[in-house]
């Protein structure tokens, strides 16, 4: 995440245990429909972050991250709305 976006594993953690997240199971853009899309706000990163998570077994992975685009960014006002 932090080569390609940018985005500290940190900052993803800390987006994922926000209690105001919004989560989208499965993520509208998962092939596997096996991903989790969470949507939410770092304070160490000032912004809104989206997160991509896959769970195997009781474990749940962070598979990639970026700073939220402009329909995350939508999504995530409509419901906090």
């Amino acid at each position: 995440m932090r080569s390609r976006h940018g985005v500290e594993v940190d900052w993803a953690n800390e987006a994922l245990r926000d209690p105001d997240a919004l989560r989208i199971d499965p993520d509208p853009s998962s092939k596997s429909g096996r991903s989790v899309r969470t949507i939410s706000y770092s304070p160490t990163a000032g912004s809104l972050l989206t997160v991509i998570t896959v769970t195997e077994d009781v474990k749940t992975y962070g598979v990639n991250g970026w700073r939220s685009n402009p329909t995350d960014i939508r999504r995530y006002r409509e419901e906090s709305s």
